[in-house]
């Protein structure tokens, strides 16, 4: 859910504070990996390879 859509001033508080959450765990883990991790179509690819070695595309097939 994006920030702005949450229905109150406590959930965007929320919101905003797991967004900000995550993006600490993301640069710990590049640090410590020494590579970007991937993003957008990228990432879901490799998601997506990394649970049982086929791609999206080939999976809806």
């Amino acid at each position: 859910m994006a920030i702005e859509n949450a229905p109150t001033a406590k959930g965007k508080q929320a919101a905003s504070g797991l967004k900000q959450a995550a993006k600490q765990e993301e640069r710990k883990t590049e640090a410590k990996t020494g590579r970007d991790l991937k993003k957008g179509e990228e990432r879901f690819e490799e998601r997506s390879k990394s649970s049982d070695g086929k791609s999206a595309g080939s999976k809806q097939k």
